[in-house]
Order: C-alpha cells, then sequence, then structure tokens
C-alpha cells in the first residue's frame, strides 16, 4: 500500500458523484451561521448526512465530534470521515505564552512542547487539525495580529515554523496525540498597510520571496500538512484568487501536497475586493487558483456542479483537490480510527503541561532595562507594592484563547505568585493613583504591572497609538515621584512606546504569558529564573517610526550619527535616529562578553558555495558576572554590494546558550549557500549567490558592531 494511499484514493474517487466531491471542499462551521441562510448545526448535521462537507471547525467536546462523525461515517452513502479543524493557537487547555512571545526565546524547543501539549490536548477531544503555525513576518507593531506572529525576521520565523509543525505532527499523523498543522497566511498577510487587518499588500517579487516566504518553504519542508491562503492582496491580486503564490509557488515549486483551505469566508470576499463579479465566479477563481477547502463560504457546492458542465473547472483539478483532502483522511488515520476514545479525552491541563508553560514563559520574558539594578528582588525585602491594573489580574493568557479555556483554566495573577514565592515579605496591593502612591510610599520596593489587555490585541484588533492605555502613565509617573525603587513588568501583543521607558529603572516585558504567567513573573521577580530573552520585533520610540525594522536596507542617504548636522538623510527632524530597542536587545542579571567572531576561511567561491560548501564561525563567549545565566548569542550578515540592495543586517544563526558565573564556550555556527545568497526578482524564482564582500556580524543584539569579512569570490 503506496504511503500516500493512492490505491485507497482512486477507488473512491472513481465512486463518487461531482457533488460528493465538492462536499470534500466544503468545511462548515459549527454552532454559526454565516450570514442570511448560512449554515448553522442542523444545516452541517444534514450537509454529513448527505456527503455534502468534508470538514468541520469550532466543534469541541470528544462525545460532540463522535455524534457527527457518526452521521457521516454510518449514514452518508460513501461513510468517508469529517476531519475537526478549531484555532489552536497557543493551546487547548494549558495556555502557553503568545507566539511572539514564544519567539523571544530565541529558543525553538519552546514553540515545540506547546505544539505538542495542544496535539495531545487538542486531538483527545477529537480535534485533528489546528490553524497554526502563523507564519506572517511583518514590521507593523500596529497590526494585532502581531502577537500571533514571530515578529520581524524570517529567519527567527522559519526555525519557529519547523519546530512547531514537528511539534504538532510528530513523526506520524495518525498518532492519538498529534494533529495536523497549517501554516498561515499565505502570503504577506504582515504587510498589511497601516497595520489595519485585511488590508493590501503591495509587495516586489524579490521581497515576496526573500521576507514573507522563507518561513512557509520551511514549514512545508517540514511536512505541514495543510497551508491557509490569506485575506489581503499580493501586489493587486487577492492571496485566496493568487495563481502565482498557491499552485506556481506553493504546489509546483515547492512540490506541497497538503491541502490549501480558505480563511473564513476568504473565498465569497473575492467578490468583496472587487476581483470576482459574483459568488460563482469567486469559487472558480479560487479553486483554479489552488485553493483546495472552501471554509465557512459556499461557493464551491453551490455553484460547482455548474461550473463542471461548463468546463469552467476541470475534473481533473477537481480530483486534484479531492485527492488532497482523501490524502489527509487517510494520514490522520481517520478511515481506521474515526471516533474518539472518550475514556482517553485530557479533560484539564495536566502538572507537566503546567510546569512546561510555566517554564516557556519565563524563559521567554526579556529584560529591557535594570540600571540601578531592582532587579532580581531582594530575598530580604519586608515589603513590596504590587500596583497597576494587572497586578490582580487574571488577564494574562492572550488573544486567541478559547473561551471555554478562559472559562475553566485562568490565570493565577502576579500578586498572588508573589505572595505564594516570599511568604516571608509582605505584599502590599493598591488600585488607582493615589493608593498605589500610597503603598509605594510604605513599600521597600514597587512593581508596577502595567500594559495592554489581550482584547486589544489580535485579529482586528488594530491599534494607531502604541502607548499604554487609560492613566497607566501617569500612575507610573505617581510612583517614580516617589523617589522609592520600582520596576515595571510590561504585558502586551505588540511592542509598546512612551516616554517612561527610558526612565523607568527595571522594565521586564512579559508579554501575554499565558495560565502559569502569574508563577512565571515571580520566578524572574525573584530571581529563581534569570531572563536570557531577546526582542523578536524593534520597539520603536513613536508610532510615526512604524514601520521600523532591522532588517532595512540602507538607502543612499542613510543618518550617519558622526554628522547630525547633515540635515539631507532618511530621519525624522523631531525624534532620535533609530528603535528604543533593537531586535534582539535583553538583558541578563549577570553580564556576558562575546569575543570577535573567527572564520574558518576567509575566502571561497560562489561555485563551491553552490556545490554545498560551508564556512564557519566561531566566537567566544564568556559569563563575566556573579551569576549563572543565559546569552542569545547572534550571527547577521550583510552583502555589501549586490544586484539587489540587501539589508543592512540579515540574521542567519542564533544559540542560547547558558553558563555559570565565569565560564566561557565557543559557539560555532555553519553559514552555507543559504544564508549567503538572495532570491532575485525572478516570477519563476531564482536564488543566486554572487561574489562579493559578506560582512559577518556576531553580537548579542542586531546593533553589534563587531565583524570579520568574508569574501566570495
Amino acid at each position: 500500500m503506496s504511503s500516500n494511499h493512492d490505491t485507497e484514493i482512486k477507488e473512491l474517487l472513481g465512486r463518487m458523484t461531482p457533488m460528493e466531491k465538492l462536499g470534500q471542499l466544503q468545511q462548515l462551521a459549527w454552532g454559526f451561521n454565516t450570514g442570511p441562510g448560512g449554515p448553522g448545526t442542523e444545516d452541517v448535521e444534514a450537509a454529513a448526512r448527505a456527503g455534502r462537507v468534508g470538514s468541520v471547525l469550532n466543534l469541541m467536546g470528544a462525545a460532540n465530534a463522535n455524534a457527527l462523525q457518526r452521521i457521516a461515517v454510518e449514514e452518508s452513502r460513501l461513510g468517508i470521515p469529517l476531519i475537526y479543524g478549531l484555532d489552536v493557537i497557543h493551546g487547548y487547555w494549558t495556555t502557553f505564552p503568545i507566539p511572539l512571545a514564544q519567539a523571544a526565546a530565541f529558543d525553538p524547543s519552546v514553540t515545540e512542547a506547546d505544539a505538542a501539549v495542544s496535539a495531545r490536548e487538542a486531538r483527545s477531544d477529537g480535534i485533528g487539525w489546528v490553524f497554526s503555525p502563523m507564519m506572517d513576518v511583518t514590521h507593523e507593531p500596529r497590526w494585532g495580529r502581531i502577537a500571533e506572529s514571530h515578529g520581524e525576521d524570517p529567519y527567527l520565523t522559519a526555525c519557529y515554523a519547523a519546530a512547531k509543525v514537528r511539534g504538532y505532527q510528530g513523526s506520524s499523523l495518525s498518532a492519538p496525540d498529534r494533529v495536523a498543522a497549517c501554516a498561515k497566511h499565505f502570503a504577506a498577510y504582515g504587510g498589511a498597510e497601516g497595520g489595519r487587518d485585511y488590508n493590501t499588500v503591495d509587495v516586489s517579487e524579490q521581497r515576496l520571496r526573500n521576507l514573507y516566504l522563507p518561513p512557509f518553504l520551511a514549514a512545508v519542508d517540514a511536512g505541514a500538512a495543510t497551508v491557509m491562503a490569506a485575506f489581503n492582496t499580493v501586489s493587486g491580486v487577492p492571496a485566496h484568487g493568487n495563481t502565482h503564490t498557491l499552485t506556481d509557488i506553493l504546489k509546483t515549486q515547492w512540490g506541497f501536497d497538503g491541502v490549501v483551505v480558505s480563511d473564513w469566508a476568504g473565498v465569497d470576499e473575492l467578490v468583496t475586493h472587487g476581483f470576482a463579479a459574483d459568488s460563482a465566479e469567486a469559487g472558480l477563481l479560487a479553486v483554479n487558483a489552488g485553493v483546495d477547502v472552501e471554509m465557512a463560504s459556499t461557493s464551491f457546492v453551490e455553484h460547482g456542479p455548474e461550473l463542471l458542465s461548463r468546463g469552467r473547472i476541470s475534473e481533473e483539478r477537481l480530483d486534484d483537490a479531492v485527492t488532497r483532502v482523501l490524502r489527509l483522511k487517510f494520514r490522520l488515520g481517520l478511515f481506521d480510527r474515526p471516533y474518539v476514545d472518550l475514556d482517553a479525552v485530557v479533560q484539564e491541563p495536566t502538572p507537566s503541561a503546567r510546569a512546561a508553560a510555566r517554564a516557556a514563559a519565563a524563559r521567554c520574558m526579556v529584560l529591557l532595562r535594570n540600571s540601578p539594578a531592582v532587579l532580581p528582588l531582594d530575598p530580604a525585602v519586608s515589603t513590596i507594592a504590587v500596583v497597576g491594573p494587572f497586578a490582580d489580574s487574571t488577564d494574562l493568557l492572550g488573544t486567541w484563547v478559547l473561551g471555554e479555556t478562559q472559562r475553566r483554566f485562568p490565570a493565577g495573577t502576579v500578586r498572588q505568585a508573589l505572595e505564594t514565592a516570599l511568604p516571608g515579605t509582605r505584599i502590599r496591593h493598591a488600585d488607582g493613583v493615589q493608593a498605589a502612591v500610597d503603598a509605594a510610599m510604605a513599600a521597600d520596593v514597587t512593581i508596577v504591572v502595567a500594559g495592554e489587555p489581550s482584547a486589544l490585541s489580535g485579529e482586528a484588533a488594530t491599534r494607531a497609538d502604541l502607548g499604554l492605555p487609560d492613566a497607566q502613565e501617569e500612575l507610573i509617573a505617581a510612583v517614580a515621584a516617589t523617589g522609592k525603587p520600582y520596576a515595571v513588568v510590561l504585558l502586551g501583543g505588540r511592542p509598546l512606546t512612551g516616554a517612561w521607558l527610558d526612565s523607568a529603572p527595571a522594565v521586564l516585558m512579559a508579554w501575554h504569558p499565558g495560565i502559569e504567567g502569574g508563577n512565571a513573573i515571580a520566578d524572574v521577580l525573584t530571581g529563581a529564573v534569570n531572563p536570557g530573552g531577546k526582542l523578536p520585533v524593534t520597539f520603536p520610540r513613536a508610532v510615526g517610526q512604524v514601520p521600523i525594522y532591522y532588517n532595512r536596507e540602507n538607502t543612499g542617504r542613510p543618518y550617519d550619527p558622526a554628522r547630525p548636522e547633515n540635515p539631507f538623510v532618511s530621519a525624522y527632524l523631531d525624534l532620535a535616529d533609530g528603535p528604543r530597542f533593537p531586535f534582539g536587545h535583553g538583558l541578563s542579571y549577570t553580564t556576558f562578553v562575546v569575543d570577535e567572531p573567527s572564520l574558518s576561511q576567509d575566502r571561497i567561491g560562489a561555485a563551491a558555495l553552490r556545490d554545498g560548501a560551508t564556512v564557519e564561525v566561531t566566537v567566544t563567549l564568556r559569563n563575566t558576572g556573579d551569576h549563572a545565566g543565559d546569552e542569545v548569542v547572534q550571527l547577521y550578515v550583510h552583502d555589501r554590494a549586490a544586484s539587489i540592495v540587501q539589508p543592512v543586517r540579515r540574521m542567519r544563526g542564533f544559540q542560547r546558550v547558558h553558563l555559570a558565573a565565569g565560564e566561557q564556550t565557543s559557539v560555532r555556527f555553519t553559514l552555507a549557500a543559504n544564508d549567503l545568497g538572495f532570491w532575485t526578482g525572478d516570477p519563476n524564482g531564482r536564488f543566486v549567490v554572487e561574489p562579493g564582500k559578506i560582512d559577518i556580524h556576531t553580537g548579542t543584539s542586531s546593533a553589534t558592531t563587531s565583524r570579520r569579512t568574508l569574501t566570495i569570490t
């Protein structure tokens, strides 16, 4: 029997009517009505009985899954099982930190652990398909879905893409603790103009291939079972009708043999875009462009028979789409085991899952400032004031958390966690500015827990202002005016701005840290965990700088700090040049030194690189402080002169290293053609390695100036 189940699929296709084939391409939402006449629960059951639906989303509960599956398997003519899909983004019952936070760990094992725990919990409850990971590289902190991304760098995102696919899918999709991953949103969704969700993306071919596509290629290479089309246009063509991206690149050039699913009603939205005249044309354009499954809207099943009879959709294309869907069902083992084992359902977060979430949350936190060193808290401190709107709040889970999960498994609070971690210390909690000031005056040190609520990040949560909501800046200023030591714990799903970030003695970026976030914050504040996270996204000084990102092009007139008097440069008149905190920035309770890099060779031929030759880069990392801790050694390259202008920095390696106080180690990176070349603007895809000089930078952030030069001949 073929591993792709070709024989079984061919036999099944031969028995299917055109309507049953189209039914396999339909995904309906359980318990939702998509508009006038849209499908509700009874409609889904009727469609399952008639073989007019192949997958269902948003159905939760193993018993519910079995009941609907029984209709499809035992009452439909062919008995083809359903796949159940759900937006499991950073946890099912056990909520891990948001994906942007996970990227801050600079450790893909964090996201692999999240995916493995999520897969076990979701699959046991009937979910076989999760709409994650989101692979959208973005330069837009205003965009709410930056929280769901891994930030601004394609290399870092690609590493996380592969890891999350591995965590979800394991070695076999048919295993009872694995699910099908979905790499989304294909493509360039993170480039939305103005950061407004669903907005236009106008992108060159070279930027598409060098910035937005590498994480998707990594996900496909890791075996991602499915890919989701994006809501946006790509250079004037909506992603759901984009043959170039969905078929030419994804299916032909990359050889992707999985399922392309639409986003919610994305097929019908081709009409709203102005790309299709009506629903029938929308279905025609989407399926012919490469969409295999239509989520929520029903253009395929409603208009497919007529489009087939008129030859507008070919039998070959229809059979290809159905084959992809059936192949996924066979790989998931649904034909052999369509029902969920009710005795094996995971009902709640296990102790080991909670421990993994706690470790992940602490590993993701970034110490932005600590001067003077307020943190870690002195274990002998007698009184701590814990103030701010999130000091005693359970709103730590972040965006894209299931409603049932929020209700049953909320996060503990920072106040509660500090009381547990410091039983001999009096914890004073206060709400409001004046009460907070009084508490700060009576305490040895104050922890201000500030930030943005989870509801302000995620889908459709675009912000024009990146400052702290409400009166939080006034609160921080009032606490600062007491003259007493204080630290700010900053929660959020994106980079935030504010002048207070330049003056607060200590700032810990905790993101939205998940179910064990309160405990993890206490772990870091008390020094039980030494923070080692780094920023996966640039923090601007002001929203007016956006987009600001480290891997920018130099321009012909870059700002020169040695000549600040020169006005004819690419800079702002009313703002200092550069970010508030650069990509890759993050401090520790100890100190590290990264020595100058050394190269295994300083000259190499382009032909040799194309044939598989590599260059080894070695640096020495030393812990020069008094505490054990983690440092992330980062490697960047810059092609000085190329046929397409290259970014001033491109990350091509990172390693998170733990060292005891006084310890040192050698850190090695290997650079290959893939690291030293780039994609041209050729629409057919052309990767080149050109002769010239490549600066190789190593250090602890993207602002490093340490370098060696490699000459490619």
